[in-house]
């Protein structure tokens, strides 16, 4: 048996390729958009991807399993577990093969079991593997976004991403009868889980690429909560807000993922094509670094960096209905695209290279600057309620700690909540350590906001700084 996990960092996404070198098939588990990396890993280990299978309807990215089997001519898996409403309505056409609890399939010798393990998701399996030709009983078991390293997934997206009213509740006591589910499995049993630290489908996943069952039964605070109404007030307890396009991503990948096939890059544009689309309030995302933005932006680009946030701001603040363009490094402009279609945003009309900030300055036309200072230069002024303060850190950040005062709105509200925002006088913008509220900086000046001051060090540097905070501690139970 051959293991190797395919992980994407911006997403904190496993996926994993199964191989039986006994016979040479290959089985890939929940992969994204991305299929070169699986087809040409397996064809360096001699391997033919004969299966694909999905352990949910995933939030977070989109999937490339219907792809990916159509592509290589393997035989495609996939839930046939929860209600009629959250079931694959593409998986006739396909031609997949649906799994109920318990049903099993072979790769070679290794047997692959179903598992439903709802809670995250109704419809949602784990694999549990067996290396038949080397062992009698399971290795290891793909838990998805079921159990994750000192987490376990969140049960409240159905109705706070998908918009499904009154799930959550109920998610999150399926999610605890399915953790006691497993204390029918060895404690040597390894963990494959499918997402890692930095994950939006939890709340505080571990680093660590895999665990045990045992480890996770003495340690994963969810284990340990044995009481199952404690669990549920925990486990819906102070958990991030969704990104935007998380109910996209399901929606999408509940009907069917559009084929990507060969992908041509977007066009370069022209200075005047950048003006139409700023005068048609098209979205123009400048992912130059935060700094070199303040620096001298164009009126009405918002600034998302391309760095290790990108996909999750862009998740929050591009439209899937409608064409955008990005400003971007030309050496860029491909990663970017790749990037933006792990998440569905199919609509890269276009781009411009960097150079054209200086060739709209050269134009004539005028450039903005961000105006930002640190928290020891604006807590005077702050204390004495000279400068309201908007807070665009996530609501369970702000209950943690926040300046007095501050009007809480998380950066991906900030778009909806515009009237909340004091007008016609210096607005101080801040979050935990600069990089959001740049971020948020761009949406406002961009929506006519122009006196405002980004606090650059955020809220970090004003707790360091022993200046006033007011709490407001969470009282959970892990």
């Amino acid at each position: 048996m051959l293991l190797h996990t395919f992980y994407h960092e911006p997403l904190a996404q496993a996926s994993y390729l199964v191989g039986c070198q006994a016979t040479g098939e290959a089985l890939v588990i929940d992969p994204n958009r991305s299929l070169d990396q699986y087809i040409e890993f397996a064809q360096a280990k001699g391997l033919r991807i004969t299966a694909v299978a999905e352990t949910h309807i995933h939030a977070d990215f989109v999937s490339g399993s219907r792809e990916l089997a159509q592509r290589t001519g393997a035989q495609l898996y996939l839930s046939d577990m929860g209600p009629a409403e959250w079931k694959y309505t593409y998986a006739a056409e396909a031609g997949a093969i649906l799994l109920k609890d318990h049903d099993a399939f072979h790769i070679g010798n290794i047997l692959v079991q179903a598992l439903h393990t709802p809670g995250h998701t109704p419809e949602h399996l784990s694999f549990l593997i067996t290396d038949t030709a080397a062992a009698n009983e399971p290795i290891g078991l793909f838990t998805g976004d079921f159990i994750f390293v000192g987490d376990v997934g969140r049960p409240d997206l159905l109705e706070r991403a998908a918009g499904v009213q009154g799930t959550m509740e109920q998610s999150a006591r399926q999610l605890f009868h399915s953790l006691q589910m497993t204390r029918e499995l060895p404690d040597y049993l390894q963990i494959w889980p499918g997402h890692g630290a930095g994950s939006a489908c939890g709340r505080a996943l571990g680093a660590i690429p895999q665990t045990t069952i045992g480890y996770e039964r003495r340690f994963n605070w969810a284990f340990t909560t044995t009481d199952e109404a404690a669990f549920v007030q925990a486990v819906l307890e102070g958990q991030p807000e969704p990104p935007f396009y998380f109910a996209q991503m399901k929606r999408v990948n509940k009907v069917g993922p559009a084929m990507l096939g060969a992908q041509a890059l977007p066009p370069q544009e022209t200075l005047e094509q950048l003006q139409r689309q700023l005068d048609d309030k098209r979205r123009v995302i400048d992912t130059r670094p935060a700094d070199r933005y303040a620096d001298g932006y164009i009126p009405g680009t918002i600034n998302i960096p391309l760095n290790g946030s990108f996909l999750t701001w862009a998740g929050w603040l591009l439209p899937y209905e409608h064409p955008f363009v990005l400003i971007a490094d030309q050496t860029e402009v491909q990663e970017a695209q790749q990037a933006l279609q792990l998440i569905g945003l199919d609509q890269f009309a276009g781009y411009l290279p960097t150079e054209i900030i200086q060739q709209w300055k050269e134009a004539g036309l005028p450039l903005e600057h961000l105006q930002a200072m640190g928290a020891a230069e604006l807590c005077q002024r702050i204390g004495q309620g000279e400068l309201p303060v908007i807070d665009v850190r996530g609501a369970s950040e702000y209950r943690e700690g926040h300046i007095h005062g501050a009007i809480n709105i998380p950066v991906g509200y900030l778009e909806q909540q515009l009237l909340k925002i004091p007008a016609g006088q210096d607005v101080v913008v801040h979050c935990q350590a600069g990089a959001r509220s740049a971020i948020a900086a761009s949406i406002l000046a961009a929506h006519g906001f122009k006196q405002h001051i980004n606090m650059k060090d955020g809220f970090a540097a004003w707790e360091k700084a022993g200046l006033p905070v007011e709490k407001e501690r969470l009282t959970g139970t892990h």
